[in-house]
């Protein structure tokens, strides 16, 4: 079981992105930083509740290599929670955490998501159903507002998901009518902080150390989404910043080798074909900003087998040209 308030500080924390946040991301994540905690995909409560298949998968974990692990769920049903969170606790997850930040326009027409912000008395009814149904500590993930932020209206919101049993919540600075775009507002979350009892984590715009030792604050911890993407080794970097180390980013081949262990995992984790398929969107986030890498992540993005993907990578190898920025750049052996 997961301790929030016990935790080192600041906690550092890996975002629940359906599509990404999958077992082989998370377990790549906790190699190379063990301090993160990591959050599963945004998973629904009604899916697992029908056993769905693909759903349960986003629920897999391995108890060796992920925890502790957080299960993040979503839905607009009290009485559905109450089930699923039982199912989530049989399982072995350390913590559960609701959703209700997610903008896209799918979930919030479905009233799940951020539209549970607005509708207080339902995600409250929802964090106490869930509470009173584990004995697992249960957080929240929200946004500052809906269309604008209304100081009143946010803090009452969240005062009510602590009232309501919520061990933590994690704030992402947009609005949900924001969706990803603009800058991310810290300062409310600040605000909020000197308002509760419980942690609160913030999340937006961390791309790495510099970004997040200026947007800490007073808080307990931050939160890494799209800004891993590529770079899990973003993690090792923000520790790294906190405890004022140097740090030393990853070398062409270390990018490359690392690529191919996380391709390794998801293959091992759905087959050799659906791995591949996942991966390719990991890929083009891998090879970018590699100099000349243009054409080859071209090719990764419609590779369909592992023996594709290293035949692309030595052809790369070969006609790369050497950087400045990186001398080792040619020695990368693809395993």
């Amino acid at each position: 079981m997961l301790d929030w308030s016990s935790l080192p500080r600041p906690i550092i924390a890996l975002a629940p992105m359906a599509g990404y946040t999958d077992s082989p991301y998370r377990q790549l994540v906790k190699e190379i930083c063990p301090r993160v905690i990591c959050f599963t995909e945004f998973t629904s409560v009604d899916g697992i509740l029908h056993g769905n298949e693909a759903t349960m998968r986003q629920i897999m974990f391995d108890p060796e290599k992920e925890r502790p692990i957080v299960a993040q769920i979503f839905g607009k049903k009290p009485e559905n929670f109450r089930k699923a969170v039982k199912i989530l606790t049989a399982l072995g997850v350390d913590a559960i955490d609701i959703n209700m930040g997610c903008p896209a326009k799918k979930i919030v027409s479905s009233d799940c998501g951020s539209s549970m912000l607005k509708n207080p008395a339902l995600a409250e009814e929802i964090v106490r159903a869930t509470v009173e149904s584990t004995s697992l500590p249960v957080s929240v993930k929200m946004r500052i507002g809906i269309s604008g932020y209304d100081e009143m209206y946010f803090f009452d919101f969240a005062r009510r998901m602590e009232k309501a049993g919520a061990k933590l919540l994690t704030i992402h600075g947009r609005t949900s009518k924001q969706m990803y775009g603009g800058e991310a507002d810290w300062h409310p979350i600040y605000e909020l902080k000197k308002n509760l009892q419980i942690p609160v984590i913030g999340n937006g715009d961390i791309r790495g150390g510099v970004e997040a030792i200026n947007k800490i604050g007073n808080l307990d911890g931050i939160m890494v989404g799209r800004g891993s993407f590529g770079n899990p080794w973003v993690f090792c970097e923000i520790l790294a910043a906190f405890e004022n180390r140097s740090y030393t980013p990853p070398i062409f081949q270390e990018k490359i080798n690392t690529m191919l262990h996380h391709y390794d995992l998801a293959c091992a984790f759905k087959n050799e074909k659906w791995g591949t398929l996942e991966m390719r969107k990991q890929f083009a986030w891998y090879i970018r900003g590699i100099p000349h890498a243009s054409g080859l992540r071209q090719k990764l993005v419609t590779a369909s087998s592992r023996q594709e993907v290293i035949s692309m990578l030595n052809e790369f190898l070969v006609l790369r040209k050497p950087s400045a920025a990186d001398p080792e750049s040619r020695q990368a052996q693809p395993a």
